[in-house]
């Protein structure tokens, strides 16, 4: 127990040592990263209907979905719903979003996205196409964005898609 404690007042001294403190000579970076949720959101053709392929689909203007983040003890930290662009994509900025514990509550283990509402009378009923109704898991495609004015790290989930209401018989 006492080498343990040892190495971490070592690695700590380490780190004061080598400059982990800001020095005030230099300007704080004010520019924080902003976590960023993207997708689309389709109407499944009624041609593969009853299957997750979306061959035929077309974007859906307007849709909203949801981002949920749960925290380690699995209670909401995070709701936010978002609404898809004129092509059914969804740029989701996860504004307030917090972290309690580095790895428990990453958005790749803890935020999914849900569907919740379709503008279309005939392409409105939900499905589970890469879990839009349970929540889509997300991705890291290796996506991020570092300007001078906006750092972002972007995640993506789905595509996501709503179902026609009345497909005729095949």
């Amino acid at each position: 127990m006492a080498i343990k404690i040892q190495v971490i007042l070592f690695v700590s001294s380490l780190l004061l040592a080598f400059g982990y403190g800001h020095d005030p000579a230099q300007p704080v970076d004010t520019t924080t990263t902003t976590v960023v949720i993207e997708g689309m959101v389709y109407c499944q053709s009624c041609d593969t209907y009853g299957s997750w392929s979306l061959q035929g689909a077309k974007p859906i203007a307007s849709a909203k979905i949801s981002v949920i983040c749960k925290n380690y003890k699995k209670r909401v930290n995070f709701y936010k719903a978002f609404e898809t662009n004129e092509y059914g994509y969804f740029y989701a900025e996860l504004q307030g979003y917090k972290m309690g514990h580095s790895y428990l509550d990453h958005p790749l283990q803890s935020c999914h996205v849900k569907l919740v509402n379709s503008p279309q009378e005939k392409c409105n009923v939900f499905s589970n196409i890469n879990y839009g109704i349970n929540g889509a898991p997300l991705r890291f495609d290796d996506k991020v964005i570092d300007r001078s004015d906006y750092k972002a790290v972007i995640y993506t989930a789905g595509p996501l898609a709503f179902r026609p209401t009345d497909c005729p018989p095949k």
